[in-house]
């Protein structure tokens, strides 16, 4: 006999559509905004030559806070925004491909993954354009000699250099990209290849996290506590699982290469194979705090989303 859970999941059908979407736009920037720094710190270090402007993680953000200000860590922050589309766009396959996988199968691994798997793709076929022009912006400034793109400066206020410098990367891919509009999904592939496995294997890793928490915990642990827990000992997973992926995928969006092999052996070439850990770090850090508030998010927003008839018989 399947052991019953001890963690209730909050399935599709139990939600109010309309509640859902409504928190989950909230609920997707503030998930953005807590982690770009990061992210940006990730990406100088991942494409930068060996140690060539940043040593590590910290170095990178006290270099960046120093030399460029608080600003520096928000470069491309606003192209950002436009991932909300995506962000929505990821959580609603998530549940309808759990809603279909569970008609064929009631085991929660297989439905994880291949849910989490699907909904990357589908989030990742929105994204890839806006991580093209978000990352140009965020290697301006000490990074910029590590892109073929170059604004120009502009004086003024904020929205109006934002908006300028945006306008120069676009205007930059087109001419760079001999095949027009292909220039914004330069490495599409390797986003794929990157965030497909890292979502498909995220997911059955937080439930199992979840289970064997909620095993070894008191009776009277709040399940929000142990969800926020095992999220980012699956984001620590899967990020370790997946950097090689990632440091590549890095470089050809940044660079403007086309293979993904080519750049796998010119790093292996120039850095051997402890070229693939860079950045592993600065993501792992962005990761943790992600998943925390990724999770505590997602389940409360899930909770409040409730039909009102079930909400009792859900436990938190």
């Amino acid at each position: 006999m399947q052991q019953k859970r001890n963690i209730q999941i909050i399935e599709w059908e139990d939600l109010d559509k309309r509640k859902f979407y409504s928190f989950g736009v909230f609920m997707t920037m503030a998930i953005r905004a807590t982690v770009y720094p990061a992210t940006l710190i990730r990406t100088r270090l991942q494409v930068q030559k060996g140690k060539s402007l940043y040593t590590g993680t910290y170095d990178a953000f006290r270099k960046i806070l120093r030399a460029e200000g608080l600003r520096g860590l928000y470069r491309g922050f606003m192209v950002t925004t436009f991932t909300l589309v995506s962000g929505q766009a990821y959580i609603t396959t998530y549940e309808l491909v759990r809603k279909y996988v569970s008609n064929y199968s009631k085991d929660n691994t297989l439905k994880s993954l291949v849910a989490g798997g699907s909904a990357s793709l589908v989030a990742q076929s929105i994204t890839v354009p806006i991580d093209v022009i978000s990352q140009q912006l965020m290697m301006q400034g000490q990074g910029e000699h590590l892109t073929r793109f170059k604004v120009k400066p502009k004086m003024g206020a904020t929205h109006s250099v934002f908006f300028s410098q945006t306008r120069d990367i676009i205007g930059q891919i087109f001419i760079f990209a001999a095949d027009g509009i292909r220039g914004f999904y330069r490495g599409y592939v390797a986003s794929l290849l990157t965030y497909i496995p890292n979502s498909a294997v995220w997911w059955p890793f937080y439930h199992f996290y979840a289970e064997q928490l909620s095993k070894m915990a008191p009776s009277n642990c709040p399940h929000l506590v142990l969800q926020a827990v095992a999220g980012p000992l699956a984001a620590a997973t899967a990020s370790t699982v997946t950097n090689p992926m990632d440091v590549i995928r890095a470089r050809v969006q940044v660079e403007g290469r086309t293979s993904v092999i080519e750049t796998f052996n010119q790093l292996i070439r120039e850095e051997g194979f402890w070229g693939m850990t860079k950045g592993l770090s600065a993501r792992i850090i962005s990761s943790a705090p992600t998943a925390i508030v990724m999770v505590v998010g997602y389940e409360t927003l899930k909770k409040l989303s409730l039909r009102p008839e079930l909400v009792d018989s859900r436990h938190w």
